[in-house]
């Protein structure tokens, strides 16, 4: 076996490599001979001796690492194993563990890349192992001791959304004693669950659970609370992130009384839809949602307002201010979560009869109607006349198949499952059947999916009270059409239901619903400007569904609900409860520690060209700077390690060779090109 790298000059210095070669269960070893693989890593250079186990990342395989660099001295440790981003970190703590530098290591991915992609070549694949693990001693023969970075962090939070994941993040956070500055885009705190009357699957009611968590977040002197509250800008980094903030006005300056408030809104003469009612009702341009919103006093919406002061008359005068300006803050934070909450989809015009038939509604319009704060006082009628047949008809905005589905108007096709569509739409019916006994539910499936703990009685719940089901494919969706005359019932819904071998049904309908699913909320802007990724689905990207799962890639950014994915209020709520929990342990040291892996600049060498600002991606990573270069002041570049994501972009760019990447230095990377082009 040839090898041509370098030797260490110094005796005393020379690198002790030990190798570990892991049989991952079988995922590796019944491809990679890993015996092989091990007997040549034994001859590569400094290579002190090479091991290989089942489980290189369980209690026995770690601790054998951390007794061999005891008892033999090493020095320099390779792994090769599976993904680095499943255990790096893990073989890391114990090197730190045994008294070594954690970066004095080197991770091969032998999975994903050999034994996965090679299994019908395992003579190849267990040469590329010897390969990968030959350039992986020649890199970590010329690893030098680093040590985190370390960044001041601001102990302060700022959590971007109001709903339910943002004030139980912010309640968890308050508790922990770092103070938070929760912004809501609306003028009332609470999302989604203020919309809703109970909760499953406890029936607890929404409105108690919403009061409680306000409370807990109002009182407590750790929590400043924004409404109407835009976050136009955002820089900085993990520790130290620096906000732009838009506050726009309420219009309304003082807690007034309820019959003031009232009076205010009875007068005013503009009205439009109600969001908060999903259109089944009109509001004023001066308005509160419910009784129970918070803060509990009107706002203005400026887009509908036309400031022709007759609720200022109805208040005498004071309390509301139709000239008030919008307000612009700037708020430093240690770190930022995202509890941005999702939209309920929206079908186009005509799908399913949407919006040519008043009696095709959504889901969430649905649970409107049957709350009792709702626009019909919880009554199940609709225009005034009193439903007796309802068909519900599951997976509209999920599930969806190129082809056969149309796209959304934002040109997407939502093929993924929202998951709590199902339990809900079993909820709504279980609850009609409790209440009005005279109405029949039909309801139209394509898969019935109850996925929680106790979910599944729902399903078995609405079957035993008489509830019909009809089962589809999505090739052959149910039809809605105007029902014959004399039928009694406005609409009809047909369907070839795969239950009773294809036989087309029709049912008669008063009322037909439409379960749609969560669709992502267009933050664009926020997205742009903190660089976030999104998922294929186009929900919130986390670095890693186990290991990281509320962490997004830009550090000190964190996701908190269904700005993440489709979940329920439980999963939202702990979702923020992880959240608070990872920003904790990341700012209260008073510091952050951070990899060490990013550019470093030769002031010698640096001619301060630029170039390396041109191809950098992120935003001050890099800048000019007047500094001291033997006794001469001059422009050269210079680094913020915080911003830094040490992708080295920078370094091909650098014409003088004046930039190095710490931990993949050029000579390091050459050694590996060297290394892997060998004779073995």
């Amino acid at each position: 076996m040839h090898s041509p790298n370098s030797q260490p000059s110094s005796e005393a210095s020379r690198p002790r490599v030990g190798v570990y070669v892991c049989h991952c269960g079988g995922n590796i070893s019944d491809v990679v001979d890993v015996h092989k693989v091990t007997e040549a890593a034994s001859h590569l250079p400094d290579v002190v001796l090479a091991r290989q186990y089942t489980f290189m990342c369980s209690d026995p395989g770690q601790q054998m690492i951390i007794d061999d660099i005891v008892k033999e001295g090493l020095n320099r440790v390779v792994v090769a194993a599976c993904s680095p981003s499943l255990h790096e970190l893990t073989f890391r703590q114990s090197l730190i563990r045994a008294g070594l530098n954690p970066f004095l290591f080197e991770h091969v991915n032998i999975r994903e890349q050999v034994s996965w992609v090679s299994k019908s070549d395992p003579g190849g694949a267990t040469d590329k192992a010897v390969r990968l693990i030959a350039a992986a001693v020649a890199k970590v023969r010329l690893s030098r001791p680093l040590e985190p970075i370390r960044v001041e962090a601001i102990q302060r939070v700022a959590v971007i959304g109001g709903g339910v994941s943002g004030l139980r993040c912010a309640s968890d956070l308050a508790r922990r004693g770092i103070p938070v500055v929760l912004l809501e885009r609306s003028p009332f705190l609470g999302g989604r669950v203020a919309q809703l009357c109970s909760l499953y699957p406890t029936q607890a009611k929404a409105d108690e659970l919403l009061k409680s968590l306000i409370s807990e977040v109002c009182q407590d002197p750790n929590v400043a609370i924004h409404t109407s509250a835009e976050v136009t800008a955002a820089s900085g980094c993990v520790g130290s992130f620096a906000l732009k903030v838009h506050l726009h006005p309420r219009g309304v300056t003082r807690e007034l009384r309820s019959d003031e408030a009232q009076a205010a809104i009875e007068v005013c003469p503009e009205t439009v839809n109600s969001e908060f009612d999903y259109g089944l009702a009109k509001r004023k341009a001066i308005y509160m949602p419910s009784q129970d919103s918070y803060p509990p006093l009107p706002a203005i919406d400026w887009k509908t307002c036309t400031r022709c002061g007759k609720c200022v008359e109805a208040v005498g005068g004071n309390g509301i201010v139709l000239d008030a300006q919008p307000v612009e803050i700037d708020l430093k934070a240690g770190a930022i979560v995202l509890a941005t909450g999702f939209d309920p989809y929206e079908p186009r015009l005509g799908e399913y009869g949407y919006g040519e038939y008043p009696e095709v509604i959504t889901l969430p319009q649905l649970f409107r109607l049957l709350n009792p704060q709702g626009p019909t006082g919880g009554r199940l009628e609709l225009n005034g006349r009193p439903v007796r047949n309802v068909c519900l008809i599951h997976c509209v905005g999920s599930r969806q198949i190129e082809g056969i589905h149309q796209p959304g108007p934002d040109g997407r096709i939502y093929d993924y499952c929202s998951r709590f569509c199902c339990t809900a739409a079993l909820e709504a019916a279980n609850e009609i059947r409790e209440r009005h006994l005279e109405v029949n539910i039909f309801d139209f499936y394509r898969d019935i999916r109850t996925y929680g703990r106790g979910h599944e009685n729902y399903y078995e719940n609405a079957s035993k009270h008489g509830v019909l089901f009809f089962r589809y494919v999505a090739e052959e969706p149910p039809v809605i059409r105007k029902a014959a005359a004399g039928n009694g019932s406005p609409l009809a819904v047909a369907v070839k239901d795969t239950l009773t071998w294809g036989e087309e049904v029709e049912a008669p309908a008063d009322l037909v619903v439409l379960v749609t699913g969560m669709k992502p909320r267009d933050i664009t802007g926020l997205v742009e400007t903190l660089k976030l990724a999104r998922s294929s689905d186009g929900f919130l990207q986390e670095v890693h569904p186990k290991l990281r799962p509320v962490e997004t890639a830009v550090s000190g950014v964190f996701l908190a609900g269904t700005c993440q994915a489709p979940m329920d209020i439980g999963e939202s709520c702990a979702a923020a409860s992880a959240a608070a929990a990872r920003v904790s342990a990341t700012l209260l040291k008073g510091h952050i520690e951070l990899a060490p892996f990013v550019v470093t600049v030769d002031l010698e060498r640096c001619q301060g060209s630029g170039a390396c600002i041109e191809e950098c991606r992120y935003q001050k990573a890099i800048s000019l700077c007047e500094v001291t270069v033997n006794g001469t002041t001059a422009l050269r570049a210079q680094v913020n390690p915080a911003l830094c994501r040490g992708c080295g972009m920078c370094v091909p760019a650098c014409p003088h060779g004046a930039i190095q990447l710490e931990g993949c230095r050029l000579d390091q990377f050459e050694a590996m090109v060297e290394a892997i082009t060998a004779d073995y």
